[in-house]
């Protein structure tokens, strides 16, 4: 086994998740935002921009799963460990579209928000540990 390619192809996984974590970040930041008007009575078209930015953190997250998965492998295979469980946590509903159906759903990206951030921080330490 040659050490120094596999040490590169975690550092490879390792940005890759980063990136699929980041970009689910962005788009949980960005449903909040719509959720905040939401809350204010922004109506129907700010709810439903709301829910689409809800589905792109979802898919981005499925995404940072599988990357994460796949940067742990890396990881294993230089005999280093990565223990990251994204989840499920952006269990959203929105089933009614009242006040306190809104501030449940803030309150869950919230929580996905900051265990997101948590990911990022370990992946980067991780990187950090590989450089």
């Amino acid at each position: 086994m040659d050490y120094l390619k596999e040490k590169q192809e975690a550092i490879d996984a390792g940005y890759r998740a980063l990136a699929s974590l980041r970009e689910a970040r962005s788009h949980i930041s960005s449903a909040k935002g719509f959720g905040v008007w939401d809350l204010l009575g922004g109506g129907t078209f700010v709810s439903v921009f709301k829910h689409l930015k809800i589905d792109k953190a979802r898919r981005a997250l499925d995404n940072a799963r599988y990357d994460l998965q796949a940067f742990s492998r890396e990881l294993r295979d230089i005999r280093m460990d990565l223990n990251i469980n994204i989840g499920d946590f952006l269990t959203v509903f929105d089933l009614m579209d009242n006040f306190f159906a809104d501030i449940v759903v803030q309150s869950r990206l919230s929580d996905a928000g900051r265990k997101i951030d948590d990911a990022i921080r370990s992946v980067e330490d991780c990187l950090n540990r590989l450089r």
